[in-house]
C-alpha cells in the first residue's frame, strides 16, 4: 500500500488513506477469477461506505449487498445499478422494505417468516411483486470471533432449517412474492476454505431435497466472509480469490441456469485502507512506555470491539532507528482504547506519523463521534 508521507504530514489527522491502485488491482483479480462463470459478486457496503471507494467498486461492475435503506440510497448514488442490489438484515422496517421495492432492487434476503408476511402485505398494498431469497441458518461454526459468527443456531440471523419448509411454502403461495433462491452467510474473517466447502455440501443437500419436491432456485447466495491478512498486509495485499471461488464452484453442485452469488466486503477493501494518526505524546511509565495517538477507538472500533489487531507502523521514523517497545493507545477515556500492547517499533517521538494498516474495512464505516470528537477525514489516491 502506498501512502504519500509528505502529503499526509500536511493534513489534519486522524485520517483514512485509501490506495486506489490496490483497490483496482483487487477488483481486477476478482473479475479475472469469475470471468465466464455463473457468478455475481455483490460488494458488502457495510464494510466501507466512503463514496469515492464505492464509485470505484461500482464502476468495476459489481453489485451491492446492503443492510439498511440508506445503504441502498448510497449505493445507487455511487453508481450501482438498482437491479444489482440485494438487501439483507433481520430488522428491515416497513419504510425500508417499501423503499427497496420502489428502487427496483434485485431481491430481498428475507430472514424470518414474520418478515415474509410483512413484505407480502406491503407489496400488495403498494402494487409490487417482491423478489426474495430466503436466508437459511445452516448451523455452521466458521471458527471466527463470536461477534462475527452468523451461521449458528443461536444467532439471530436467518431461518432455522426446521422452519424452511413453511417459509418456502408461504413464499410460493403468496401472490406478491417471487422466490428467487436461497441465501446463506456463516461469518466474517474466515481464513481457511473448509468452512466454505462445508457450507457448499449443506447447500447441495438442500438443493437436492427441494428439487425432489419440484422447487427450483435460480440463485444460490453463499454470502461473504473471506478474510484478509492483518499481520502481513504487504505480503498478502490481495486475498486468495482464486482459492475461494474454486472452493465454491468445485463443491457447489449448481444446476444449469443457476447463479452463484457472493457478498464480499472486507476482502475487497480491507487492505487498501490505513488509518493515519499523529503521535500526541510518548509517555514514560514505570515499566512501560506509551505512544498516545490523536486517533482513538471512535475512529477505529475493531480493536476495542473485537480485540482485533492491526499492524502498526511508524511512517516517519528515520531509517535504522533503534527498536523500542510501546503500548499504542488513543485519547478516549476508556481503558479499551488501545491499539496494541508490546509493539516493537522504531524509537518514536511526538509528531511522528503512525499507520494502522488493513483498516479499509469496518474502519471509517464504524467511526463515531464519541467524546464529541469529529469524524476522521479521508484521502483516496
Amino acid at each position: 500500500m502506498n501512502i504519500d508521507i509528505e502529503l499526509a504530514e500536511g493534513l489534519k489527522t486522524p485520517l483514512y488513506w485509501y490506495d486506489l491502485s490496490l483497490l483496482e488491482a483487487t477488483l481486477s483479480e476478482i473479475k479475472r477469477c469469475v470471468a465466464g462463470k455463473p457468478v455475481k459478486v455483490h460488494y458488502a457496503v457495510k464494510a466501507n461506505c466512503n463514496p469515492k471507494v464505492m464509485e470505484v467498486i461500482a464502476s468495476a461492475g459489481l453489485g451491492a449487498d446492503c443492510v439498511s435503506g440508506r445503504e441502498i440510497t448510497a449505493a445507487i448514488k455511487a453508481g450501482f445499478e438498482p437491479s444489482s442490489i440485494c438487501y439483507a438484515g433481520v430488522g428491515k422496517t416497513d419504510r425500508e422494505l417499501i423503499g427497496g421495492m420502489k428502487a427496483g432492487i434485485a431481491y430481498f434476503n428475507v430472514e424470518s417468516l414474520e418478515e415474509l408476511e410483512v413484505l407480502n402485505e406491503l407489496a400488495g398494498e403498494y402494487g409490487y411483486q417482491a423478489r426474495v431469497c430466503l436466508r437459511v441458518n445452516p448451523n455452521i461454526d466458521a471458527h471466527t470471533h463470536h461477534y462475527i459468527t452468523t451461521g449458528l443456531e443461536e444467532n439471530k440471523f436467518g431461518i432455522h432449517l426446521s422452519m424452511l419448509d413453511r417459509a418456502i411454502d408461504y413464499t410460493l403461495q403468496s401472490p406478491h412474492l417471487t422466490l428467487e433462491g436461497l441465501h446463506f452467510h456463516i461469518g466474517s474473517q474466515i481464513t481457511t476454505m473448509e468452512p466454505f466447502a462445508f457450507l457448499c455440501r449443506k447447500v447441495n443437500g438442500l438443493i437436492d431435497q427441494y428439487e425432489a419436491k419440484g422447487v427450483e432456485f435460480k440463485i444460490i447466495n453463499v454470502g461473504g466472509g473471506l478474510g484478509i491478512d492483518y499481520e502481513d498486509p504487504d505480503g498478502h495485499p490481495i486475498p486468495d480469490f482464486q482459492g475461494y471461488f474454486d472452493t465454491l464452484l468445485t463443491n457447489l453442485k449448481l444446476r444449469p441456469g443457476q447463479e452463484l452469488h457472493c457478498e464480499l466486503g472486507r476482502a475487497i477493501v480491507g487492505q487498501c485502507g490505513s488509518l493515519v494518526s499523529k503521535v500526541t505524546y510518548v509517555k514514560k511509565g514505570v515499566d512501560r512506555q506509551f505512544i498516545i495517538l490523536d486517533a482513538g477507538m471512535n475512529d477505529l472500533m475493531r480493536p476495542a470491539l473485537y480485540g482485533a489487531h492491526h499492524k502498526i507502523e511508524n511512517l516517519t521514523a528515520p531509517e535504522g532507528e533503534e527498536i523500542e517497545t510501546y503500548d499504542v493507545v488513543g485519547p478516549i477515556c476508556e481503558s479499551s482504547d488501545t491499539f496494541g500492547k508490546g509493539e516493537r517499533l522504531p524509537k518514536t517521538r511526538r509528531g511522528d506519523l503512525i499507520a494502522l494498516r488493513s483498516a479499509g474495512a469496518y474502519g471509517e464505516s464504524m467511526a463515531s463521534t464519541y467524546n464529541i470528537r469529529t469524524l476522521p477525514e479521508s484521502v483516496v489516491r
